[in-house]
């Protein structure tokens, strides 16, 4: 594979997930993708190429070259002619604006949902939360960057905004949690993961003003892991 002059190639096998059933290729692995991107498993500065994705999952390289098109469209990626695709990185500066905008989004949003949603429905993703604290125990980091996107995200759906919804999913694909890798080594995980419990069992309580406050909290220790990037 030809080199980008001061970019470095893909070398080391890259941690990814399984396909798992393979009904629509294309998503699935877009899916994947992004997860290893928002794990901060596929760098900056990295060139990958289709043909060599598509062997770690194990497909063709068409569907992998549609899906990383479709990153590319959302500004995750840039397409190298005739070389493959390079990951966008993002500054100190998008990060913090990306931190606001979700602060702005979902801490109210998290505060309306304790005062109108009923708590059995609330309770019903309960299995959401422990499905994140279960990766972090394993060590999975992938795994927890998928289950704490569904449980976010459905949490949020409890708001009944569509629009809201897609905004937030946008931004958290956009967000790098390279020190996801790190707590997770150090053991330190489970802490992190244990929030969504508490912030759940807050909007269950219809308390919104603790609901928010633990949201606004969790944004912020997120930030901090946003923040704790490998060495170059």
């Amino acid at each position: 594979m030809d080199h980008l002059k001061g970019e470095a190639p893909m070398s080391e096998p890259l941690n990814l997930p399984d396909l798992g059933a393979r009904q629509n290729l294309r998503q699935t692995v877009a899916d994947a993708l992004r997860a290893a991107l928002v794990a901060g498993e596929m760098r900056p500065g990295v060139l990958y190429s289709a043909p060599a994705l598509a062997a770690r999952f194990q497909v063709s390289a068409t569907p992998v070259r549609e899906a990383m098109l479709d990153l590319a469209k959302e500004g995750l990626v840039t397409a190298v002619r005739n070389k493959g695709f390079r990951v966008a990185d993002l500054s100190e500066r998008e990060l913090d604006e990306i931190t606001e905008l979700r602060d702005l989004i979902e801490v109210p949003t998290v505060a309306r949902i304790a005062e109108t949603i009923p708590a059995e429905r609330v309770l019903t993703l309960r299995s959401r939360a422990e499905a994140i604290v279960s990766a972090a125990e394993q060590g999975d980091v992938l795994g927890y960057i998928e289950a704490d996107q569904v449980f976010h995200l459905d949490l949020l759906a409890l708001a009944g905004n569509a629009h809201l919804l897609g905004v937030v999913r946008e931004l958290r694909h956009r967000s790098r949690l390279y020190g996801v890798s790190r707590l997770a080594e150090r053991g330190e995980l489970g802490d992190s993961a244990r929030e969504h419990l508490r912030l759940l069992d807050s909007v269950a309580s219809g308390d919104a003003g603790g609901a928010a406050s633990l949201m606004r909290h969790h944004l912020r220790h997120v930030r901090g892991i946003w923040a704790d990037r490998p060495e170059p």
